[in-house]
């Protein structure tokens, strides 16, 4: 795709204003031409870049998609385009964008040329999105916690930069959720599969397990692992039931497993979601891993949208 170009670049390079204004050249935000759609959002965000303001990050549930951290499909669809500036500049004010402050308070990186808010800085941004009436839970939070620690490297970037702010909105969700929040998961199935089984009282898997037989073949590997007891829960995605090739080559996969000395156990949607569904394989899970299925916490095994209400701290009384 060719760059986008701001007015004045064409305008010092001898294009004429006549032509700036032809029906082939498309204005994805004021002062800006481009000679494509953009329809990406990293190309969205590169025609936005070339009349931003110098001092600026992409922020919010722009830079959460930027970095690939998952999130609820409202966010995901959202048309604007969220930056954060310094407190002490003026906020952007275009048709397309939403400004924020607090630029100073945030680490930026970059992707594609871009800057963006750093995914530890993000996740806490998240927190604004938090609340009744509001798009993200606290599952969402847990999800989009696990695919930024990934990124980061680390789960304690994201409590150093929740430690960094002074009341952030969304506080008490997120510092109940940093402690669940753990390396390795691949996907937001895979988190929410994950605290699906520890919240049900079964011990807490490995996140993408690397398989070995028993002679030391290596297997591939296990979404959830359990390695003493050599067990592996996959979660399936519908992608994997849509296609005849996709499906075969997932039996394929299962069969090398259990071969290599591993019970394999499959995860799918419903077992997530479904109350019924989500019984009949957390007793499955439990049997396999030689526990008693009857000592389950079924109840509090659902997916969850709020923090406990015990968890929020006591507000302090008026005198």
């Amino acid at each position: 795709m060719i760059r986008p170009f701001s007015r004045q670049e064409a305008l010092a390079r001898g294009v004429t204003p006549r032509r700036l204004r032809a029906q082939d050249l498309w204005t994805p935000t004021p002062g800006v031409r481009s000679v494509e759609v953009p329809l990406t959002l990293l190309e969205r965000a590169c025609a936005f870049a070339v009349a931003a303001p110098n001092d600026f990050a992409f922020a919010r549930a722009t830079a959460a998609r930027l970095h690939g951290m998952p999130l609820p499909q409202c966010l995901e669809e959202d048309p604007s385009i969220h930056i954060v500036t310094r407190t002490a500049d003026n906020r952007v004010r275009r048709g397309e964008v939403v400004g924020h402050r607090g630029l100073e308070t945030r680490r930026v990186v970059e992707i594609a040329g871009l800057p963006v808010v750093s995914p530890a800085d993000t996740w806490v941004d998240l927190g604004e999105y938090v609340g009744p009436g509001r798009p993200v839970g606290l599952d969402d939070i847990i999800a989009a916690g696990d695919a930024a620690a990934n990124l980061e490297r680390s789960v304690e970037s994201l409590a150093v930069a929740l430690r960094r702010r002074v009341r952030p909105r969304g506080k008490v969700t997120l510092d109940y959720a940093l402690p669940q929040v753990r390396m390795g998961s691949r996907s937001a199935m895979e988190t929410r599969s994950r605290l699906m089984v520890v919240r049900a009282g079964l011990p807490e898997p490995e996140m993408n397990l690397e398989l070995y037989s028993p002679s030391g073949d290596w297997l591939g590997m296990g979404d959830l692992g359990w390695k003493e007891e050599r067990v592996v829960g996959e979660y399936q995605g519908v992608e994997f039931h849509s296609r005849e090739t996709d499906r075969r080559q997932n039996e394929v996969r299962r069969e090398r497993i259990e071969e290599g000395d591993w019970r394999y156990l499959e995860i799918v949607s419903a077992d997530v979601f479904e109350e019924m569904a989500r019984a009949v394989k957390l007793r499955e899970i439990a049997v396999t891993l030689g526990r008693s299925p009857h000592l389950l916490r079924l109840h509090e095994a659902g997916p969850q949208f709020f923090a406990p209400a015990k968890y929020e701290r006591p507000r302090r009384r008026r005198s």
